[in-house]
This record gives C-alpha cells, structure tokens and sequence, in this order.
C-alpha cells in the first residue's frame, strides 16, 4: 500500500567492543500516503528500520517483535533486549504524495543471532494460485500469482538472512497431500516448501463529481509452509491491504512490467512481500539445521549440505544416531540419540561435504540417515 523506495545509509559512528560494534546508522525511509499519514508514518519507519538492520547484519527476525511500539506517534524509541537499541526521527517531510522519515538507528548486531549460528535452509516457492479468477477480468492480471511468487523468490534470494529459494515449482502446492510435498522437497532439495492463495482481488469506485474517479482494490492472500521432511503445514498466516489501482478498468495490465511494480498497487504488493519474509525468517531463522549423512566410504563421510547452505572448510560438526521404534500403543516413533563423534568438515562442494571422522575407530557406528548438528558457540 506503501511505495518503498531505496535508502541511503551513512555510519556515523562506530565503537568497538571485542569482537562487536555498536554504530549509528543515518536511514531516510518512505512510504506512499493513502489511507492516512499516521499509517504512511508508521511504514515509512518500518521501512528505514529495516534497511538499517539488513545494511547492519543484524537478525531482521526480530523486527515483527518491534514494530507494535513503533506504532507509537514518537520522535524517539528506545528498546532492551534487541538489537535495535534506538530509533530517533530528525526529520518528517511529507513530498509527492509520501512521508519521508530522516532517522538515526543505533543497533548492536549480535554474533550469538540464529542466522549466524546455523546453516541456511533452503525453500522452495510455489506458484501461488488465484481462487476467483474471474476477480481478475480488471487489468488482466491472471498472471499476478506467478508473478507474485517471482518476486517473492527474487526477495528471499536478495534479503533472506536464514534460508535460500532453489527455485519456483511447476507442481501445485497443496498442504493436503503430504506425500506429494514430501516426494517434491527430495526431488528439489529443499528442506521447506512455501505457497499460498489469492482470494480477493475486488475493486471498489469512489465516484467523484469534480475529479476523476478513485479505484481502490484489495489484495488477500494465505500463505503456508510446509516442512519437507513431513510433508506437515508448520505455519500458515493471512495478509490483507489495499491500495488505489491507478489503471484504467478496461485496459490491460503487465504485471511483469516496471510499470505496474511501481504503481500504489504494486508498491503495496511489495510491501506484503516483505512481510511474508519477515514472518518466514521468524518462523525459520532459529529452527535447527541438520545435515544428513548420505555415504560413508573410506571413513569419511558426505553429507546433503554444502557452500551454498554457508558450510566451510574447518567447520566441527557433532553426530547424532537416528532410529525408529513402535511405541506402546504401535504407533511408529523417531527417535535421535547424541553420540560422542565429531567430524570436521574437509571438502566443501556446492550442494553436499565431505567430512573426516575425529574419531575414527567409532566410524563403524556411522549409518546413513545419521544427522549432525552445528554446535552453538
């Protein structure tokens, strides 16, 4: 609903303390006016958070825990317990339409964050689907699901902190068959699956006599992610905006074009792109990454992770023993014992290691299907 526009970052200070630093960061962030200037401000001060944190490193997770306070109408914020220690507006002008916020952001980036500690995961993006495409006879825009999931693949390849994309499925994304998903995550790679629905694209005509007529159309859309392993829906959530359609009801709109990405409407789909960013690195970033062991030869053993999961060369990985048992009611369990083998990560290839066994007269223990963890420092 927002137009998010680039920022320019300025470091104005920086103080070290063993091996972190605190720095002021100078962020002018913006935001379309529509609905109200209040709301406008408030997005235009998520939007300059934001880029402070990504320019900074820190865990861009944590900002969904911010923003109810940044709600608040202040010229200053100041937080415990985050990173973000300090929000301070200098200056608000309202220009062309949109509130554009002049902010200095004080944030302590931690090396103890999720992000830094464990492996990326990697998810694959689901054409999201239409439901009514009769909602979408305005513009022409049957395509704007494909094309909202291209966006939201570019997004997680350019921003995302905890996980990479490994591409777009042609297959439908359906969270009730699990056999499917799982069967789609082996063939890809990918340990999460993510898809989701539009279910209204309806417009509704402000008529006015002495100008020309106001369109403003809505834009809902549910989300799920599936976990690869299972094939179980882990998370689903709701998003809902609206935003002025600046088109003509009868023309026919590009939804690949700069165009239309840059129009009120596209702006605000980019705005909720983001969130379903936010929201995914909240729900991924701190979950574990476990590397499986895929083949034991010459006591050195490959796993399924490698460079692109951010796995390196010197990296010490703990073992764990995986099996399965029929509990007391014949219910098939899983179970994951900690062994006392650690492994040192030797060679690195795109999409898989090779490891040497520290203690190699218990490598007759290792079993494929094993899993290992990244130790927390």
């Amino acid at each position: 609903m927002k137009k998010i526009t680039s920022c320019i970052f300025a470091i104005i200070t920086t103080i070290y303390s063993n091996v972190l630093y605190a720095a002021w960061y100078e962020v002018t962030g913006s935001a379309t006016i529509l609905a109200s200037e209040d709301t406008a401000r408030i997005h235009a001060l998520e939007d300059a958070t934001y880029q402070a944190m990504m320019f900074s490193g820190s865990d861009i997770s944590t900002l969904n825990a911010l923003r109810p306070y940044l709600q608040e109408k202040r010229n200053e914020y100041q937080f415990s317990n985050s990173e973000v220690r300090n929000v301070r507006v200098i200056e608000e002008k309202k220009r062309g339409g949109k509130v554009y916020l002049k902010t200095r952001i004080d944030i302590y980036p931690s090396a103890n964050s999720c992000h830094s500690l464990q492996y990326k995961k990697s998810i694959l993006v689901g054409n999201i689907d239409i439901l009514s495409p009769q909602q979408a006879v305005m513009g022409s825009v049957y395509r704007l699901g494909e094309d909202f999931s291209v966006l939201l693949k570019r997004q997680i390849d350019q921003q995302s902190q905890s996980f990479f994309a490994t591409g777009i499925s042609k297959v439908r994304i359906t969270p009730d068959q699990p056999q499917v998903m799982k069967m789609l995550s082996e063939d890809t790679g990918a340990h999460y699956i993510v898809g989701g629905q539009i279910s209204d694209l309806t417009a509704t005509i402000e008529i006015n006599k002495l100008k020309k007529d106001q369109i403003n159309r809505q834009f809902a859309l549910s989300v799920f992610l599936i976990d690869g392993k299972t094939g179980e829906t882990i998370y689903q959530n709701n998003y809902r905006d609206i935003a002025e359609w600046p088109f003509a009801k009868t023309s026919q709109v590009d939804t690949k074009s700069a165009r239309f990405w840059t129009s009120t409407y596209g702006a605000m789909l980019q705005r909720v792109n983001r969130d379903i960013l936010l929201d995914l690195e909240t729900e991924l970033t701190c979950k574990a990454t476990l590397p499986q062991v895929v083949d034991i030869r010459n006591n050195k053993v490959q796993i399924d992770l490698g460079r692109e999961h951010g796995v390196k060369r010197g990296d010490t990985l703990q073992l764990w023993h995986t099996g399965s048992f029929i509990d007391q009611y014949g219910l098939p369990r899983n179970k994951v014992t900690q062994s006392e083998i650690t492994l040192t990560v030797d060679r690195v290839y795109e999409k898989g290691a090779e490891l040497i066994i520290n203690q190699p007269k218990l490598a007759n223990s290792i079993q494929i299907g094993d899993v290992m963890s990244k130790p927390f420092k």
